[in-house]
């Protein structure tokens, strides 16, 4: 499997074109199948930045609904959150897109972005606000991690 790894930095160009790390657009070619959107981005319900997720990632997150009755507020209330700003891409041959004017606005993106890896999905951030972002991940994951050893140092 293919996964998002790394953080890469780039600007958008004169006709507002932002090209996909290289490594990214590789994953998401690897994973795609006939007929998917290269990629589907859509705002972070936690962080001000956006996400990238391959067609058949994003196409899990409806699992959570089957467990809802289909004429519900619950139902709708999750479809909303995950599908009403969800904006299946293409890129051009160059590997560029152009991010919707919504994402852009929810991220704070002006000039220069940064592509932050998860494995499965990726970031899109303010490069400012990615590196804080990545700052306080690792300080958030050497508390959890403290936390699951033993008095010992040795893991739980």
């Amino acid at each position: 499997m293919s996964m998002f790894l790394g953080t890469h930095q780039n600007r958008f160009d004169a006709k507002g074109r932002v090209s996909i790390p290289a490594s990214f657009r590789t994953a998401l070619r690897n994973q795609a199948q006939p007929g998917d959107a290269l990629v589907i981005l859509r705002p972070s319900h936690l962080h001000p930045c956006i996400e990238g997720w391959t067609a058949s990632a994003f196409a899990s997150l409806s699992a959570p609904l089957d467990e809802y009755d289909p004429f519900s507020e619950d139902h709708e209330d999750l479809a909303a959150s995950l599908y009403a700003d969800a904006y299946p891409l293409d890129s051009d041959k160059e590997g560029r897109i152009i991010l919707p004017q919504a994402l852009k606005s929810h991220a704070g993106l002006t000039d220069e972005i940064s592509f932050m890896g998860l494995g499965r999905t990726f970031q899109i951030w303010d490069p400012t606000a990615a590196a804080e972002r990545r700052q306080q991940a690792r300080a958030r994951a050497k508390i959890l991690t403290s936390e699951r050893r033993t008095p010992q140092g040795t893991p739980a």
